[in-house]
């Protein structure tokens, strides 16, 4: 059973309920799943009931329960990055909903379905009426991706995959095509220099934050290297 709205603090765990936030166009829900304690975030168009999959990362049966929940239609299944924690439950989601799939174009090879649509920096992923920006991190993954939502009554929801954390960004020390300086370039200028601080972060593994929270540590996170 998923929490209320009411109740959103971000904070979900494998094997416990999800989490649910309601927007005035969009719904919410945040699922936590397997050892990595991997993100799984079901995103509504609340006009239209059609429905976004981002990062089918592992349990296919959770997901699956938490989709027929909603009683929605998953259209669209969008992978954040190529990472084999993220990528568990895809061919399973694919298989049983029919949704297209969505990655960024400098990682689509690595994945294990065909990617239907890989996308660029600045391109557009849309599910019923919701609109949702494709922002291009590099440095995580060649082609690691997040999605950013503007809320018509205010403010965005940023979907972040592995590349920004509450208190950091992805790690970049554990493959050859990983890089720091890059990734933190992207996170600087793609992210903290084009959004608000009440820009709220739901990121790839944990708890969410927000821009504003973290924008006076970046300095910081520079200058160590990690």
């Amino acid at each position: 059973m998923a929490s209320s709205n009411s109740e959103y603090d971000g904070h979900v765990s494998p094997g416990g309920p999800a989490q649910t936030r309601e927007l005035p166009g969009l719904t919410i829900r945040k699922l936590a799943v397997s050892s990595m304690s991997n993100n799984v975030y079901l995103l509504t168009d609340r006009r239209t009931n059609r429905s976004l999959l981002v990062d089918a990362a592992d349990d296919w049966p959770a997901i699956a329960a938490l989709i027929e929940q909603a009683d929605t239609t998953v259209e669209t299944v969008v992978t954040t990055h190529q990472h084999w924690d993220h990528v568990r439950a895809l061919e399973d989601a694919v298989r049983h909903t029919g949704a297209h799939t969505v990655a960024g174009a400098a990682d689509a090879a690595e994945l294990p379905v065909p990617v239907d649509r890989p996308v660029e920096h600045g391109e557009q992923v849309t599910v019923g009426e919701a609109t949702f920006d494709v922002v291009h991190l590099r440095g995580h993954t060649p082609g690691s991706i997040a999605l950013a939502y503007a809320d018509p009554a205010g403010g965005t929801h940023l979907f972040s995959g592995d590349s920004l954390f509450p208190g950091g960004v992805g790690a970049t020390n554990h493959y050859a095509y990983q890089s720091f300086s890059q990734l933190i370039d992207d996170v600087e200028h793609r992210i903290f220099d084009v959004y608000a601080d009440d820009t709220w972060v739901y990121p790839g593994h944990g708890d969410d934050t927000t821009l504003g929270a973290e924008r006076s540590s970046v300095p910081q996170w520079r200058e160590r290297g990690w």
